[in-house]
C-alpha cells in the first residue's frame, strides 16, 4: 500500500516541467481501498436462509483486495527502474528498501491485528507478499511472465495438497484470527496461517504480485499499452468466470462440491459468488475448478487479476483524457490512493471502535461507509493537492530510503 506511482519531473526543452507520474495508479488504488472499505461495513449477503449476495459482494468481494495486491507490484515495478529492471548493487538496495518498507507494513498489521475487529486485515500478509517477491525484483519481462503463469497454475494445486496437513494436527496450524503480536510465540502457526490457512494465502497471492511486476515493467505512458490493459483484462476476466461457472453448474461441479459441504447453513452457490473464504476446500478435485472470489483456484487468480488490470489501464486512461481536457479527473481517487497504508489504518481503528459501542440513532451502515469514504476522499485529496505524503507513508518512505542508500551512504 506504500508504492507510489510517481516518477521525478524532468524538464523538456523549454524548461518547463513535465510531470510523469502516472497518477491512474494511484488512482486505482483509491478505488481498491473504497472497495475494501465496502466489504467491511456493508453486507455482502442477505440477512436470509439462502444467504443471497448483495450487489456489494458480487462487486468487490475478492476483487479489491486482489487489486491492492496487483498494485503492490506495480508499484514496486515502477520503484525499481520501470521497463529496466535493476541490477547489481542497485538491485541490493532496492531488496533492502522493499524489505525495511515491508517491516513497517507488518508492525502496523500486527497491531491492527491485536484490536477486535470483524475485518480480515491484509496487511501482515501484504508485508510478506513484499519479502517473497524479492528475488523477482532483477528479472526481465519475460522470466517474470513464465514465473507468473507458472504460478497462477500450479500454486493453487500445490495449496489443496498441502493445506489438509496443516489443517489436521490439534490445534490445526490455523490462526482464526488476525496476525498480531502474540502469534509471534508460535511461529510454525503463524507462518501456516500467513502462507496456506489464512484469509490471503500468500503461496497463492504472489500470483498478484508477479502479475503486477509483468505489469509494471510495460511502458505504461503509451496509450496502447493502456488500451490492451483494458481490452485484454476484460476478456480474460469474463472468459475465466464464464469457465468457472461452466464447471460448476454445467459439468458437475456444483453437485460434487455440495455434497462435500453437506451444511446447510452454508448454501453453496451464494458462497462460489460470494466468498469461499473460511471452507474447507478439500476432499474433492472440483475445489480447484471455480472461479469463486478467495478460493484462491486458477481461475479465481485469473479472474480477479485481470479485473486489475482492467481497472489499472482504465484509470491510466481516464488520466491521459484529464491531460487532454486539462482536469485532474482522478484527484479524488488519486489523492486516496495515495496514502492507502493511513487510511486503511484509520479505517480499521474506526470500524473496532464502531464494536466497542452501538451505532448512534439515525446512522445506517450506507451511511457510515459514506461518511467515512467521503472523509478518506477528502483527506487524501487535499494532502495530494499539497503534494504531502500520509504519515505512515512518509514512514515506510523513509525506511526505504534508508534501505536503498544505507550502502552509498557509508561510502
Amino acid at each position: 500500500m506504500t508504492s507510489r506511482g510517481t516518477a521525478s519531473p524532468s524538464r523538456t526543452a523549454k524548461g518547463t516541467t513535465q510531470t510523469t507520474r502516472l497518477t491512474g495508479i494511484d488512482a486505482a488504488r483509491g478505488l481498491a481501498l473504497l472497495g475494501m472499505m465496502a466489504t467491511h461495513l456493508l453486507p455482502t449477503f442477505e440477512a436470509d436462509a439462502q444467504l443471497t449476495p448483495t450487489w456489494i459482494g458480487l462487486t468487490f468481494s475478492g476483487r479489491a483486495a486482489a487489486l491492492f495486491a496487483v498494485l503492490a507490484g506495480i508499484g514496486l515495478a515502477l520503484s525499481t527502474g520501470k521497463q529496466r529492471p535493476p541490477q547489481g548493487q542497485e538491485l541490493s538496495g532496492a531488496r533492502r528498501g522493499i524489505a525495511l518498507r515491508a517491516l513497517v507494513i507488518a508492525v502496523v498489521g500486527l497491531f491492527l491485528g491485536g484490536l477486535d475487529v470483524n475485518v480480515a486485515v491484509i496487511l501482515v500478509h501484504y508485508a510478506v507478499l513484499f519479502l517473497c517477491v524479492l528475488p523477482f525484483i532483477g528479472l526481465s519481462i519475460k522470466p517474470l511472465c513464465a514465473f507468473a503463469a507458472g504460478w497462477v497454475l500450479g500454486s493453487p494445486v500445490l495449496a489443496y495438497l498441502l493445506r489438509p496437513w496443516l489443517l489436521a494436527p490439534s490445534p490445526p496450524l490455523q490462526l482464526g484470527h488476525n496476525p498480531n503480536w502474540d502469534d509471534l510465540t508460535t511461529p510454525g502457526r503463524l507462518l501456516g496461517d500467513i502462507f496456506l490457512t489464512g484469509y490471503y494465502p500468500v503461496l497463492q497471492w504472489l500470483s498478484y504480485l508477479l502479475i503486477g511486476l509483468v505489469i509494471g515493467r510495460l511502458a505504461l505512458t503509451r496509450m496502447a499499452i493502456q488500451v490492451m490493459l483494458l481490452a485484454g483484462g476484460t476478456v480474460v476476466a469474463v472468459l475465466a468466470r464464464w469457465l468457472g461457472v461452466l464447471t460448476m453448474d454445467a459439468w458437475g461441479g456444483k453437485e460434487a462440491l455440495q455434497a462435500r459441504l453437506a451444511d446447510p447453513r452454508y448454501p453453496l452457490d451464494s458462497l462460489l459468488q460470494v466468498n469461499l473464504a473460511g471452507v474447507e476446500q478439500s476432499g474433492s478435485w472440483w475445489w480447484l475448478a471455480s472461479s469463486a472470489p478467495h478460493s484462491g483456484t486458477t481461475l479465481d487468480l485469473l479472474h480477479t487479476s485481470a479485473v486489475a488490470a482492467a481497472v489499472v489501464g482504465a484509470c491510466l486512461l481516464l488520466g491521459r483524457l484529464g491531460e487532454w481536457l486539462a482536469l485532474d479527473l482522478l484527484l479524488p481517487l488519486r489523492g486516496a490512493g495515495a496514502m492507502t497504508l493511513s487510511l486503511y489504518t484509520a479505517h480499521v481503528c474506526l470500524v473496532a471502535a464502531m464494536y466497542l459501542q452501538p451505532l448512534p440513532a439515525g446512522w445506517t451502515a450506507e451511511g457510515v461507509y459514506a461518511a467515512q469514504a467521503l472523509t478518506a476522499v477528502l483527506i487524501g485529496g487535499s494532502l495530494a493537492a499539497l503534494n504531502w505524503r500520509g504519515p505512515l507513508e512518509w514512514v515506510a518512505h523513509a525506511a526505504s530510503e534508508v534501505g536503498r542508500y544505507q550502502r552509498a551512504g557509508i561510502r
